[in-house]
């Protein structure tokens, strides 16, 4: 099964979790499924500057906090932008005059994106030190899993034969392997379970090598490790289920 076919399982799995309206969160740190949406405007480091610019990323994940406050959970992100500041891979088929022509031999217009993601498992912690209730405060995580990305290099309406169906493989830069996850930040669970939220400065690291046997461009493979960082600022919208405390009151 493809990893992004185990995360849409586990958060299936998850959103099984029985919730039920107000009551149990306010007062004392209780079992609570949090199923967060996010987004990250992040900025390459390492190996993976040399390629791309900033990008953004939209993530979805799960978790189970327990009462303690520890949490263990699964999340996946998907990366995508438009600065791609690396276009060495085309250098051999380029004219003096700068352009890539396309079948008819006119100037080709060519898009190149960033496309990627990871998947992580997790675990975390909430210090309570400050929010409504004892389930908010600074949330830490950290975390282990996969990083993958490319170049994608579409050539619109024009028809570039070397750049058609399989042979794009050769030049785009196809990189994977495993990565790490480090979040600082703070998680607020309302009261009142309408507003939830989390934010903070998240990294990861790539450990990554070329998927591709060789590239196009240079006749060989990048057979190299890589280390691909990817830092920024990253704002969520959380989802919390979790089963309230029995408030009913009993007379003899």
């Amino acid at each position: 099964m493809r990893p992004l076919s185990l995360l849409l399982v586990a958060l299936a799995l998850v959103s099984q979790v029985p919730s039920y309206a107000q009551g149990g969160l306010r007062d004392t740190s209780i079992v609570v499924v949090p199923i967060t949406l996010s987004y990250a405007y992040q900025l390459p480091t390492g190996d993976l500057a040399d390629r791309f610019g900033a990008n953004h990323n939209i993530g979805l994940g799960a978790s189970v906090k327990f009462k303690n406050n520890y949490s263990l959970g699964l999340e996946g992100s998907f990366i995508f932008g438009n600065h791609v500041p690396d276009r060495s891979m085309l250098k051999e088929m380029t004219t003096t005059s700068g352009v890539i022509v396309n079948q008819e031999g006119d100037p080709a217009q060519l898009l190149f994106f960033e496309r990627g993601y990871t998947i992580m498992a997790f675990a975390g912690k909430v210090i309570p030190i400050v929010g409504p209730n004892p389930n908010s405060g600074m949330l830490l995580k950290i975390g282990g899993g996969y990083m993958r990305h490319k170049i994608r290099i579409e050539s619109q309406n024009d028809v570039v034969p070397a750049l058609e169906g399989e042979y794009l493989k050769g030049y785009d830069r196809l990189t994977a392997g495993p990565a790490a996850l480090l979040f600082v930040g703070y998680q607020h669970l309302g009261n009142n379970r309408y507003v939830n939220f989390l934010f903070g400065f998240e990294m990861n690291l790539g450990f990554t090598r070329s998927l591709r046997p060789f590239n196009f461009d240079s006749g060989r493979a990048d057979d190299g490790l890589r280390f691909d960082g990817l830092n920024g600022l990253r704002l969520g919208w959380t989802l919390p289920l979790y089963r309230a405390g029995d408030d009913r009151q009993f007379y003899r």
